[in-house]
């Protein structure tokens, strides 16, 4: 059908006029509140308790979030590491022989969810949790090295913070790194990160301790290639194909008028009428509106299956009608979600038949994207990653009008 776009609806009220944007599509006005908006990657959020924005969420009926199991994420990394010290030789992992194994911590946003929930499954796994996610809030713990029990004792966690304010920050990493080890000396045996930027950051240090294991978390293409090398010890993948795949599944599907349970199970958890089903597990999880990707560890036994370029052949092409769909990211440096997330994004769009327009800003001000989210009548949805997890309403509120 033929669409056309109207730029404005004037609406007559009392002391003065309101002007709400709309598109039209066979014959079918629809306003750009009534249109589907999937938030990804960074869940609405409070960044201090981690309460989930169900405001934001319950927009409209056509709202949803894509991720992944944050809390099952952490438990994994930790479990990681875990096994990976359980097969390991105590002698060379104390490497000053005291027993115990100290380890530093880069903390990507003490703020943000997923970074608390990778925090805390590290800390778990180690034995240093004491209840909270804060650098410095821990207590000693121990773990079996090889079959010996080793004390653990964080020696530090710091947030990456870059001079420039962005969080996740692998300069800040390396920077840390280097004074960490002239610090610690060999007191320092384990290296663990909350993501793979900032735990290949710590790699570049000039006086990076030879041998000493380092852990991150994404999966990243840089990292996947380094732990081939026996750079990196291990990783997490987050499943970024399912999480790219169920971002644009679940706009096509409420763009094809889908309802109820079939928004998020169609190509999801079972075919779409095209035929197209996405392979990894994804879960829903109705009180959030959540869909989320499972994650799995990744170290020198099985790193091979994360190569780039493995492309889900569960998504092939579809006759569906051809839709634009305005997307943001909030940051273009991001490690992740420009080397894994976004070239995802673009490979499995044009099979969707969606004709993505992608916005990115720079991981410090919201306006960095706010002042891109523009034009709103010319698409026919959205998706939206933040640059802080309680910013949902500075989008919904542009839809309103």
């Amino acid at each position: 059908m033929k669409k056309t776009v109207c730029a404005v609806l004037g609406m007559a009220l009392i002391g003065g006029a309101v002007f709400t944007g709309c598109s039209k599509t066979g014959g079918d006005v629809v306003m750009n509140k009534d249109k589907p908006l999937v938030f990804f990657n960074r869940q609405p959020s409070d960044p201090t308790t981690g309460e989930i924005d169900m405001a934001a969420m319950n927009w409209n009926s056509k709202t949803y979030y894509v991720g992944f199991d944050a809390a099952g994420g952490g438990a994994v990394q930790g479990k990681l590491i875990a096994d990976y010290l359980a097969s390991a030789d105590s002698a060379v992992i104390d490497r000053n022989g005291d027993g115990i194994l100290g380890y530093v911590l880069c903390i990507g946003d003490v703020g943000h969810n997923d970074s608390k929930a990778r925090t805390e499954g590290i800390r778990k796994a180690l034995g240093t949790w004491d209840g909270s996610t804060d650098p410095g809030k821990v207590k000693e713990g121990s773990i079996s090295v090889g079959g010996k029990t080793l004390k653990v004792v964080e020696l530090e966690g710091k947030a990456m913070t870059g001079t420039d304010g962005s969080t996740w920050n692998a300069n800040a990493a390396t920077e840390a790194m280097g004074g960490w080890a002239t610090k610690f000396g060999n007191q320092l045996d384990m290296v663990v990160s909350n993501n793979d930027g900032m735990a290949m950051g710590c790699l570049q240090a000039s006086n990076y301790p030879a041998g000493v294991p380092v852990f991150g978390y994404d999966a990243n293409a840089d990292a996947i290639e380094a732990i081939g090398a026996g750079k990196l010890t291990g990783t997490v993948s987050q499943n970024v194909d399912a999480q790219a795949t169920a971002t644009l599944q679940v706009l096509r599907n409420l763009l094809d008028g889908l309802i109820g349970e079939d928004v998020y199970k169609k190509g999801i958890s079972e075919p779409d009428s095209y035929g197209n089903k996405i392979s990894a597990p994804v879960q829903y999880v109705d009180s959030t509106k959540a869909l989320l990707a499972e994650n799995s560890g990744v170290n020198s036994g099985n790193w091979q299956q994360y190569t780039a370029g493995n492309r889900d052949a569960g998504v092939k092409k579809s006759t569906a009608p051809s839709k634009k769909v305005l997307l943001t990211i909030y940051n273009s440096a991001d490690n992740f979600l420009s080397s894994s997330y976004l070239p995802a994004l673009q490979y499995y769009a044009p099979l969707l038949n969606i004709d993505l327009t992608v916005v990115q800003g720079d991981g410090q001000n919201e306006s960095s994207c706010l002042d891109r989210f523009t034009n709103l009548n010319n698409y026919d949805a959205y998706a939206i990653n933040m640059v802080k997890t309680n910013s949902g309403r500075d989008y919904t509120d542009k839809l309103k009008y």
